[in-house]
C-alpha cells in the first residue's frame, strides 16, 4: 500500500478543507473503502500520527503535503 500524490484539479484539497482532528488546513485525504468510501481529512501533523494505521486499513491517500510551504 502506498501514498498517492496527484495533481488532478478535481481531486485537490482547498483552503476550506479542514483537518477532522484539529480544524487546521487539510493537506491529506484518506478514503476508506472498508467504510463505504468514507473520507477523512488531515493536516500534516495528524496524518503522520495516523498514517501507518490508515495504510494498514487499505486507505487510498491523496497526499498534498508538498504544498504546505508553497
Amino acid at each position: 500500500m502506498s501514498v498517492i500524490t496527484t495533481d488532478a484539479p478535481t481531486a485537490q484539497l482547498t483552503r476550506q478543507d479542514r483537518c477532522d482532528r484539529c480544524g487546521a488546513q487539510a493537506y491529506v485525504r484518506a478514503t476508506l473503502a472498508t467504510a463505504g468510501g468514507a473520507e477523512l481529512l488531515f493536516c500534516g501533523h495528524h496524518f503522520r500520527a495516523h498514517e501507518s494505521k490508515l495504510l494498514a486499513a487499505g486507505a487510498v491517500v491523496l497526499d498534498e503535503r508538498h504544498l504546505i510551504d508553497a
